[in-house]
């Protein structure tokens, strides 16, 4: 059994193809470590949250208990509510 805290993730429509759902339980002590877990088990929808650099892309919004955060390294716990909103952009 793992230690990691067990976590509520909430995920935009556009990640559905990788989950089937858009409510999913993962775990991690860290934001990275949420995605990590998410992509062992859906692979490729980490690519689409975290660029290259380890970095959340920009159009990607995450929020933790409704508070916006932009640093992947916060430290989660259980029972922790996670976000992923796909932020909207055009002109």
């Amino acid at each position: 059994m793992s230690t990691e805290p067990a976590l509520q993730v909430l995920l935009p429509a556009a990640l559905c193809s990788y989950t089937g759902s858009t409510r999913v339980q993962a775990r991690g002590a860290s934001l990275h470590a949420l995605f990590a877990d998410l992509d062992a088990r859906f692979p490729g929808l980490r690519f689409r949250v975290v660029d290259e650099q380890q970095q959340l892309r920009p159009n990607m919004r995450i929020f933790v208990n409704g508070r916006a955060v932009r640093d992947l390294a916060c430290a989660l716990k259980e029972g922790d509510e996670v976000a992923v909103l796909l932020a909207l952009s055009g002109g």
